[in-house]
């Protein structure tokens, strides 16, 4: 290991350090309580930090029995559908090949950004359904991986310019949301909803009673009119994508 990378490991452990001094009593107290139980029931448990559990225990208000059952199927979960604790590109090759799913950059707050293009999503019919859930996978660990230290979560932009009937996918958003919602508690910072038809409003009225309170709160729809304005915001122009009004161009998900 050079002198650059073992600085670069040093540095986030002393930030991680810092995080973790950011706990709460309250917190303290129930992270040992809900790491006990958990390692009981699956002793995996114990290579998880301390930042992902509270991030369990926050999705759930603190309530260590719900923030358990949630991790510990969130384990189970990752052990089945992820073995290998990641997806490979060749796992998801026709969701990659819409090309729909980009990042670059990061917001004010460092935490990275995600575009997906609506319009390029349909309906998987040759690796079916399974495929798309791998895919929605591979692009959150992506987005995960790239969260710097510090920082906890990471922030998307859903364009949905000449979004249709065509690109409508019920089934695949809300196994979408479930994923996101279920096993990545506490990651979304924020989502931008940006050139809205008013055509996709009538799938939004479907998918929005599954949306829960806390990740509804992240949701904004932005007018066209001021559509840079109120991405610059929380975004600099130096980091905010060139289709934006910024100045980074985007890069496809796989090549990332």
């Amino acid at each position: 290991m050079d002198s650059q990378e073992t600085k670069v490991k040093e540095e986030a452990g002393h930030q991680e350090d810092d995080m973790k001094s950011n706990f709460n009593e309250t917190e303290k107290t129930k992270l040992c309580l809900m790491r006990a139980f958990a390692e009981r029931q699956d002793p995996s448990s114990k290579e998880v930090d301390d930042l992902t559990i509270r991030r369990f225990l926050r999705a759930r208000d603190l309530n260590v029995e719900k923030a358990s059952a949630m991790f510990l199927k969130y384990l189970k979960w990752r052990q089945t559908f992820v073995p290998n604790n990641t997806i490979s590109i060749t796992e998801v090759p026709n969701e990659i090949a819409q090309n729909k799913m980009f990042m670059q950059g990061l917001d004010k707050q460092g935490r990275p950004i995600a575009i997906v293009f609506g319009a390029r999503h349909f309906q998987n019919k040759i690796g079916g359904a399974d495929e798309f859930k791998r895919f929605v996978v591979y692009g959150l660990d992506k987005l995960c991986s790239r969260i710097p230290p510090g920082q906890e979560k990471f922030v998307v932009i859903g364009d949905l310019k000449g979004w249709g009937y065509s690109n409508s996918d019920i089934r695949g958003y809300l196994a979408a949301l479930t994923t996101l919602q279920d096993y990545y508690p506490e990651r979304l910072g924020k989502l931008f909803f940006v050139h809205v038809p008013s055509i996709f409003m009538t799938a939004w009225k479907i998918i929005y009673p599954f949306i829960d309170s806390n990740t509804k709160k992240k949701i904004i729809f932005v007018e066209n009119k001021r559509l840079t304005s109120t991405l610059l915001e929380d975004i600099d122009q130096s980091q905010l994508p060139e289709i934006y009004g910024g100045k980074l161009p985007v890069v496809p998900i796989h090549e990332c």
